[in-house]
């Protein structure tokens, strides 16, 4: 491992052991963290067999984590100076948590990892030795600690480079992303393969927080696919612009949005899937997607355009608890929609499934006040939707203005289907979404589906999960 002295700070806790141990440490390990069960293993040994190190500070040279170690970010940890950091198969990264919000304090993130343009993570993990991050606490609790966050050098539609939401203050390294001097479409921010990112997220102020994972200004030549988000306390994935596809996302109890695209967003996100958390829902309301051109829908190039193929939208089991406005943690929670796109923004949705939510796919008109919106673009051809089978309790295909006055439109073409059944699960036939123990086949469509039928969810299509997470 090579370190920087004074750039970053890494105290091992059993450094002597460590280097005894070496690569001959490797073993069968599992550590449980609560319910979720931490598969350990990988090239240099099981998780802890060589000790553990704090990182803290800046990491302005490449260095290596290795499997045998925990490893725990002591604040936000950031990765500057074109430094790469490549993680092994199965090594387990923990946050230190923070500080909450109270009593006219702001609160501290606790730890996280923000890698900044130029710099890479190389977290390649295996089906049998996942990459895990999560929180250092003993009874871990959604939102303790700050995340993953990559910064790019691609496309967004801010005037200037902004420092990426969830950051205040001067941070000690370039926590900026976009404007007009970043315009690199194939940037490369690294490797997130087989990962899962647990109980992450900080509100460090209203509309301003640190989601599961954020991806700003992030390019096409950086890979994503099979990454999980569980439990994040805001978004489980934000794509502030950039060009980055992701393939098989897992959304997993996210507080807000499961996936959320702003800022000129316009990669492909394919096989996703996210499930509402039964348990609690947010005060700015919990939706499957949420996508705006940018907070005031403004005519600002390049437009957040993103293309959703095969995703599976989950809400709530009943119009009930799809409809409770007092939801917890804050007392205040709301269920949304399944697909909330608005301000401007264009899409393309292809062969996906949406069900449990009181609305399905639902068009905001409110911004801009003149010209064209999310809705006419939708009319005039330059956003599509196209076999889709969406289920609402109330609305499966809606117009809306700024959370109110729904009204009912009728999708173009005739591959969309729409249901409004008491159960959210009668005609669209999946295996059993709402099933009390959870697993990935509960979310794919049974032999009677017409879904499956239809290609929204294509036979013998690679799924989410294939044994590296569990729900």
């Amino acid at each position: 491992m090579n370190k920087k002295p004074l750039a970053v700070t890494l105290v091992s806790a059993a450094a002597v052991l460590g280097m005894m141990l070496g690569t001959s440490c490797k073993k069968e390990n599992n550590v449980v963290n609560n319910d979720r069960a931490v598969v350990a293993g990988g090239p240099s040994g099981a998780s802890g067999t060589c000790g553990d190190s704090t990182i803290t500070g800046v990491i302005t040279a490449n260095i290596t984590l290795k499997s045998c170690k925990i490893y725990k970010l002591d604040g936000l940890v950031y990765v500057a100076n074109n430094a790469v950091v490549t993680v092994e198969p199965g090594t387990v990264i923990k946050g230190i948590k923070g500080l909450p919000a109270g009593s006219g304090t702001p609160g501290t993130p606790g730890g996280g990892l923000i890698v900044t343009r130029g710099a890479k993570l190389i977290a390649d993990g295996t089906v049998t030795d996942p990459i895990i991050f999560t929180s250092n606490e003993a009874v871990p609790q959604s939102g303790d600690w700050g995340g993953v966050v990559l910064l790019g050098k691609a496309p967004t539609n801010h005037a200037a480079a902004v420092v990426v939401e969830g950051i205040t203050g001067t941070p000690p390294a370039d926590a900026t992303y976009g404007g007009p001097a970043n315009n690199v479409p194939g940037d490369n921010s690294g490797i997130l393969r087989y990962v899962r990112i647990e109980y992450a997220g900080y509100e460090l102020a209203t509309d301003n927080e640190l989601n599961g994972l954020t991806l700003a200004g992030v390019g096409n030549g950086t890979i994503l696919d099979y990454v999980e988000v569980y439990k994040s306390k805001d978004d489980a994935f934000e794509f502030f612009g950039g060009t980055v596809n992701a393939s098989h996302l897992l959304a997993i109890d996210a507080l807000d949005d499961m996936f959320d695209t702003d800022n000129g967003y316009s990669g492909t996100i394919s096989y996703a899937l996210g499930v509402s958390d039964p348990n609690r829902a947010d005060k700015s309301q919990s939706n499957g997607f949420e996508s705006d051109n940018n907070a005031n829908g403004d005519a600002l190039t390049p437009y957040t355009h993103p293309t959703y193929n095969n995703i599976t939208i989950i809400g709530q089991p009943n119009q009930t608890a799809a409809s409770i406005t007092t939801g917890l943690p804050s007392g205040t929670g709301k269920y949304g929609r399944a697909a909330h796109l608005r301000r401007n923004a264009e899409f393309v949705v292809n062969n996906s499934i949406f069900l449990g939510f009181n609305y399905g796919i639902s068009l905001d008109t409110q911004k801009p006040a003149t010209g064209d919106n999310t809705k006419t673009k939708y009319d005039n051809g330059t956003s599509t939707l196209t076999n889709n089978y969406v289920h609402a309790y109330l609305l499966p295909f809606s117009t809306e203005i700024n959370f109110a006055s729904f009204t009912a439109f009728t999708p173009l073409g005739t591959t969309n289907k729409g249901y409004t059944t008491a159960d959210p699960n009668f005609n669209i036939k999946l295996n059993g979404p709402f099933n009390a123990t959870r697993a990935i086949n509960n979310y794919i469509p049974g032999t009677l589906s017409p879904a499956k039928a239809a290609g929204a969810f294509p036979t013998g299509a690679t799924t989410w999960a294939n044994g590296w997470t569990v729900l």
